[in-house]
């Protein structure tokens, strides 16, 4: 009775039935907790730290992406400030192009950016701006490049947010000289140095002597990323916001890709593994990746095993943003003694949905898109004791009785990479045993 009639083909149980369906649009009456096309392409631009991010629409869907992201830059902060040409009743009957191209002048020659994204809501394309034309022409005035970025909320989901971002990174790829670009070098797509972890990141590839020529778009700057065709090899972390581009970049420049993650022992090697072995003619940088890894274990394991003697039997609910987010941490918690009953994701594929039926225990419950009364309903009938999720489920699980770990994208503390595992498990840790629990 919880789960809406359109709804059903998308929860499922792992081990059993037909394929989660997903990709859809959010069922009426839901309650859904994704976000518009807008907001999909905000939160993958927003941390190009040196570029202005103007949105052009109503103040209210610059107030809605403001700051969205945990997204640390290591220089400007360009990119945590909030622009808009806040258009309204007038600008929606006369048009709001001469008011983007005054706002375009106005922050380029205020702020001195590498270069300026410029977001279409909905409203903007329900009025019919031409903003690739002002655009442009803002483009060959002030010498910098100014992306059109189509995100009008109403074209589709998120997901297709994403893809607008793509499309309009792309239009910077390749506009630089890369001649300076050594062969042992990679592109990090789809990590947004939330809590400062692209940096961690990019520390793990130097120690292999590889070298990251662009993040995108944690700590991101528009001079790297104009050069990242150069790389020999993307490695794409958030499979969902950042294929597109990997896609992309592979038709037009020949550059392979490989989807990896950093959240978990198994994964973070994975990950360092797939690059020296993409570069094995280089013996050096597996020895050096199989170094790493042992000097990064010696110190983590120990961690592990303490808080998975405390663990071991607990069951954790996950629902996150990404499906592939979703399939690590059901491994890390199995670090941790704790099995996942509930498990489901915002944007997840069905390749991501058909992992998850095979890495999850016979009978976890998978969502694709929930909402809270499906999310309660799973999380008592399977008595979990922990749930791991986003700030729109924090509310949920407390009100559940529930301990909470936090997953978000403005999250403050890294768990990605072998350093974010340990947190990752003092987190748990400290979360399911807070003695708060024995109140309920």
């Amino acid at each position: 009775m919880d789960i809406l009639k359109d709804r059903t083909a998308q929860v499922g149980l792992a081990g059993a039935g037909a394929p989660i369906a997903c990709g859809k649009v959010s069922t009426a009456g839901s309650v859904s907790q994704r976000a518009c096309v807008f907001c999909g392409s905000r939160v993958v631009l927003y941390p190009v730290a040196d570029a202005v991010h103007l949105v052009h629409g109503p103040i209210g869907c610059a107030a809605y992406t403001w700051d969205i992201r945990g997204a640390l830059s290591s220089g400007p902060q360009l990119h945590r400030l909030s622009f808009s040409t806040d258009l309204r009743e007038l600008d929606v009957v006369h048009g709001g192009e001469t008011k983007l191209a005054r706002a375009l002048d106005e922050l380029i020659e205020l702020h001195r950016p590498r270069g300026a994204f410029v977001y279409s809501t909905c409203i903007v394309g329900l009025i019919g701006d031409d903003v690739e034309r002002v655009c442009r022409q803002a483009s060959e005035k002030h010498g910098i490049p100014v992306l059109p970025v189509h995100s009008e909320g109403f074209k589709g989901t998120k997901k297709d947010g994403y893809a607008a971002a793509c499309r309009a990174l792309m239009q910077l790829v390749g506009t630089a000289d890369v001649s300076d670009v050594p062969k042992l070098s990679i592109n990090i797509l789809g990590e947004f140095n939330l809590a400062g972890e692209a940096w961690i990141l990019k520390e793990y590839y130097r120690r292999l002597g590889i070298q990251v020529v662009s993040v995108l778009t944690g700590d991101g700057r528009v001079n790297e990323i104009r050069r990242a065709h150069g790389a020999s090899l993307n490695l794409v972390q958030c499979s969902g916001s950042m294929t597109t581009l990997a896609k992309m970049m592979q038709e037009k420049y020949g550059i392979p890709f490989k989807r990896v993650s950093y959240f978990g022992l198994e994964d973070m090697a994975a990950a360092l593994y797939q690059a020296a072995e993409f570069f094995a003619d280089e013996p050096s940088v597996l020895k050096a990746a199989q170094q790493l890894v042992r000097e990064e274990l010696a110190d983590l394991l120990p961690v592990l095993a303490k808080a998975k003697a405390r663990l071991t039997g607990k069951k954790a609910a996950v629902y996150v943003g990404g499906g592939f987010k979703a399939i690590s941490l059901i491994k890390a918690l199995r670090h941790l003694g704790i099995k996942t009953v509930v498990v489901g994701s915002q944007t997840g594929s069905p390749e991501d949905y058909e992992t998850l039926r095979q890495v999850a225990d016979p009978g976890t419950v998978i969502l694709d898109d929930s909402n809270p009364v499906e999310l309660a309903r799973f999380c008592r009938e399977t008595g979990a004791d922990v749930f791991l999720g986003g700030v729109k489920e924090r509310p949920l699980a407390y009100k559940l009785g529930l301990a909470f770990v936090d997953h978000n994208h403005e999250r403050k503390i890294p768990l990605a990479g072998f350093v974010g595992m340990a947190n990752f498990a003092k987190e748990v840790e400290e979360s399911v045993l807070s003695p708060v629990w024995s109140l309920r």
